[in-house]
């Protein structure tokens, strides 16, 4: 018996003790019994219903809590209204794995799918959804337990509002298996879930065997309850777990509950009347059994007991000795796989909490880690120390026009070239997307700037993605310690802040200094009272004339935008514009100042003067594909005819989005817009889209006019702008004529309108229309000189 298994000693042992015991009244108590075990089975049955009840109301509960979350998220939904069917893909895979569910389906409202996580369903393939998908539509939300392609789930369904809705959100439970088990596990109830079929039904899944399955369908189709195999007889339920589905309508799916007779008796064969007379023997017995058992089976357990301990401890280097070969041995074995594995888990787990997966670069939390040691030791030893964020250029455009495997192989190499560009004591991590932080002792502040720059030599070779190569560039922001904060944080926000600078001013790098925190603080307070401006009327726009060198008179007027603020008096637009534009503020100043030059534009053609007036737009007002719409509501409401409107914009406001700012620019054109490329000649690629643009006009930047009367390079660079735009049919416009020389150059060189202080400054509408109507001049500009003599001597010198 020595080399028996713990098993078969068990069973022995116990088998011979209830054959002594229990034989002797094994007649006098089975009718009692099997009362009392069908009773009891009756009692399970009740218990398991209502457990199987509350489980799947909360699974449903958890499916419609989660997707009310993921249908209220801000970047999902922006997802789906821009169409990133990847973005939203994957936050379906993320919610759905977080909770265990599946089937993530996201639906538009014509029951097509946009991203799923289940692409073998399609709701239009699958009628039972239809009506899931109406209930929803009138009750905010729905559920229910449905057959779909021949499975259970159990579905629900929550609208995606922005805000009215403009998607369904589908997530689902199955009704499988696991779900048996579980059941199985809580109630120690036999599982079975059935459907409908023709005819009868027909077996989802079981926790039944083969063989007690087969006769579990055939009782079904019999209507019995109570079932016979070879393995016994049973006694089963039959619940519809549809039941507590409101308002469901699909065919119901049913669980079948099940309990063997035989192990309902078996508790009840020890009945104390019965075994009255045995009760001295049974407890005689039964204690030399307990030592017995507790012998054989705790002495080998104790010996487990110090190894677990030092497991618990995290003491993985220790082997547990391995004694026998019954399941004890097995027991010890398996503790020692687990062991191992446990301590690879462990070192794995740590790699993942501090390390970059894919650059294998220290992540944000491992350099924050760094960081404070450095600043401790810094602090200690009276050393310098410097924070470096760099982000990268032009990376997002990598992404997307050729895919992220090749962002992910730019983002590799990115990390060798930095890593291999400084010392071995230095820090690199990547806290996230293109963006890295660097921390470096230095001996000098100006140590810093020259790091940076070999940080930015590294990046000027292009990288090479097969014969593809890709030229990444970045921007860099530098914190000193302690000059830009004595801890990590403060250091990680400042270094970032000054990158971010650099990368709005198109510098390389930008080094954070003391007073710049609490300058972006004021602006984020510009800001937010900014966002108020437009309610409290505190915008204002001022016109300045643009004169005609043909008959020197003035054709038209550029609207500024000003802002009289009630306690910081007039705000120039330098001060606020690049924050509009950079929160997507701008869009909204646009709208205001197009409506209010269109206004001032549509009174002036009242009175008889036809003005053409001059609107700036931003990038991101390219970027707005209802654009055109909107302008043309504004002409026809102001009833401004569309070639008095000229749009201004920048070169580099076709680089974010070159389709999408063409397509916009040639449906303004074809409403009679006139395009103008403001500040022509400061950008690199105005000769690839001059072309391709609806261009109507172009506008020399100030920096070439201004010298263009003295700089013999200013002067070649004006006039062969202007030749260019002549030959392409194109209007020129030269801003920043600030003397009468300019003026007289750009005459005689071709110039169509100029535009600058010497012919007239910003001034509000009202003021301009007293000078004009007061004026009986060549032109109507508030300069005298212009207006006068100087403008008849101008058109002397002409004739």
């Amino acid at each position: 018996m020595k080399n028996w298994s713990l098993r078969t000693r068990l069973f022995v042992l116990f088998t011979v003790l209830l054959v002594l015991v229990q034989g002797v009244g094994f007649w006098f108590v089975t009718t009692s019994s099997r009362s009392n075990a069908t009773a009891k089975i009756a009692t399970d049955f009740d218990v398991g219903e209502r457990v199987f009840a509350l489980l799947l109301a909360q699974n449903r509960d958890r499916l419609l809590q989660t997707a009310r979350v993921l249908a209220a998220d801000f970047a999902f939904k922006e997802a789906l209204l821009t169409h990133d069917a990847a973005t939203a893909r994957s936050a379906l895979a993320n919610h759905g794995a977080r909770i265990g569910a599946p089937l993530m389906m996201l639906v538009d409202l014509k029951n097509r799918v946009i991203a799923d996580t289940a692409p073998r369903i399609d709701p239009r393939r699958t009628p039972p959804m239809q009506p899931l998908l109406s209930r929803a539509a009138t009750a905010g939300s729905a559920s229910e337990i449905q057959l779909l392609d021949g499975e259970a789930w159990q579905l629900v369904v929550v609208p995606v509002r922005a805000p009215l809705p403009v998607a369904w959100l589908i997530m689902g439970f199955p009704v499988d298996h696991a779900l048996a088990l579980n059941l199985q596990q809580v109630t120690r109830l036999e599982v079975s879930f059935l459907a409908p079929a023709t005819p009868g039904w027909r077996l989802v899944t079981s926790t039944l065997g083969r063989a007690r399955s087969t006769a579990l369908l055939h009782a079904m189709h019999t209507g019995l309850t109570r079932v016979e195999s070879a393995e016994g007889a049973d006694q089963v339920r039959v619940v519809d777990v549809t039941a507590g589905e409101p308002g469901q309508t699909t065919p119901r799916v049913v669980a079948v509950l099940q309990r063997s007779l035989a192990e309902g008796m078996a508790g009840y064969e020890r009945l104390r009347e019965t075994l009255l007379g045995l009760a001295l023997l049974s407890i005689f017995v039964t204690l030399i059994c307990s030592a017995a058992i507790a012998l054989g089976v705790t002495r080998p357990l104790n010996a487990l007991v110090p190894a677990a301990l030092r497991i618990e401890n995290g003491d993985y280097d220790t082997a547990v000795q391995v004694e026998g070969r019954d399941e004890i041995g097995r027991l010890a074995n398996s503790l020692n796989h687990m062991r191992m594995g446990i301590a690879e888990r462990e070192k794995r787990i740590v790699k993942l909490a501090f390390e970059d997966a894919l650059t294998n670069l220290p992540n944000r939390a491992l350099l924050i880690e760094r960081l404070d040691q450095a600043i401790v030791q810094a602090e200690r030893g009276g050393e310098y120390l410097a924070v470096i964020v760099l982000d990268l250029d032009r990376f997002k455009s990598i992404n997307d026009s050729l895919g992220h495997t090749v962002g992910d192989h730019v983002l590799i190499e990115v990390a060798a070239r930095l890593r291999g560009a400084l010392r071995a004591a230095d820090t690199v991590a990547r806290l996230g997307a293109d963006e890295f932080a660097f921390v470096i002792g230095i001996e000098s502040y100006a140590d810093a700037e020259r790091v940076a720059n070999k940080l930015l030599a590294t990046l000027e070779t292009p990288i090479l993605y097969g014969e593809q190569p890709l030229d990444v560039g970045a921007s860099i922001g530098i914190a000193h310690h302690p000059l830009a904060g004595s801890d990590s944080a403060t250091l990680l926000r400042n270094a970032d802040a000054a990158m971010t600078l650099a990368k709005r001013s198109r510098s390389d790098s930008m080094v954070w200094t003391p007073g710049r925190e609490a300058h972006q603080q004021d602006h984020l307070s510009l800001l937010g009272e900014l966002r108020r401006a437009v309610e409290r009327d505190e915008l204002r726009v001022a016109y300045q004339p643009k004169l005609s060198l043909t008959n020197f008179a003035v054709v038209g007027v550029e609207a500024l935008m000003r802002w009289e603020h009630p306690e910081r008096g007039l705000i120039p637009p330098s001060e606020f514009i690049p924050f509009a534009e950079h929160t997507g503020y701008i869009k909204v100043l646009t709208r205001w100042v197009i409506n209010a030059a269109l206004t001032q534009c549509g009174a002036w053609l009242r009175d008889g003067r036809e003005l053409r007036v001059a609107v700036n737009i931003s990038a991101r007002d390219l970027l707005t594909r209802d654009l055109p719409t909107q302008i043309a509501a504004a002409l026809q409401r102001h009833d401004v005819p569309a070639r008095l409107l000229c749009l201004e914009v920048t070169e580099s406001s076709f680089m974010d989005d070159p389709a999408t700012a063409e397509r916009v620019l040639k449906d303004l054109h074809e409403l009679g817009i006139r395009i103008s490329i403001d500040d022509y000649g400061t950008g690199y690629s105005s000769l690839a889209y001059l072309q391709r643009l609806p261009v109507s006009e172009l506008k020399i930047d100030r920096s070439f006019v201004v010298n263009a009367s003295s700089d013999a390079a200013s002067a070649k660079i004006v006039r062969s702008t202007i030749e260019l735009a002549h030959s392409l049919g194109l209007e020129v416009v030269a801003e920043g004529v600030e003397d009468q020389a300019g003026l007289d150059f750009l005459r005689t060189s071709g110039c169509d309108l100029a535009q600058g202080f010497v012919i007239g400054r910003p001034v509000p509408a009202a003021q301009l229309t007293i000078w004009a109507a007061g004026k009986n001049a060549v032109c109507y500009s508030p300069r005298p000189e212009i207006g006068g003599q100087s403008a008849k001597r101008l058109a002397n010198q002409k004739t």
